[in-house]
């Protein structure tokens, strides 16, 4: 009976780690492009840091097949682009300073660009 509370304990403060209080490492780019693997159901990094009113390219590097990873989707900037497997190009306009979300259509892959 003690395990089992003791194994309910452990797993219920995972779960408030995870969704309440995990920050994922933010990556920094000096030069405004960042290469973004896509595989295993994550973008990797997935908050990038990027300088504001200059242009970003990011090179999504598509390893994962499944149907989800075929598209990414910047909502604030209307921009949708189709992901081949392998290496994909994608030049962002000058952002103002402020945070964009990127995703698949699903929003099972997320990722966050902060401009500042």
């Amino acid at each position: 009976m003690l395990m089992i509370n003791l194994l309910g304990a452990v797993l219920i403060g995972t779960i408030v780690y995870w969704f309440w209080l995990y920050k994922p490492k933010q990556i920094h780019s000096n030069d405004n492009t960042q290469t973004i693997v896509v595989d295993n159901g994550v973008y990797q990094p997935s908050h990038i840091k990027v300088a504001a009113n200059k242009k970003v390219t990011l090179t999504f590097d598509r390893k994962d097949s499944a149907p989800c990873a075929e598209t990414v989707i910047f909502p604030q900037l209307d921009i949708s682009k189709s992901l081949a497997m392998g290496s994909n190009k994608i030049t962002l306009p000058a952002l103002k300073t402020g945070e964009y979300n990127f995703h698949c259509q699903m929003q099972m892959y997320t990722g966050k660009l902060t401009a500042e």
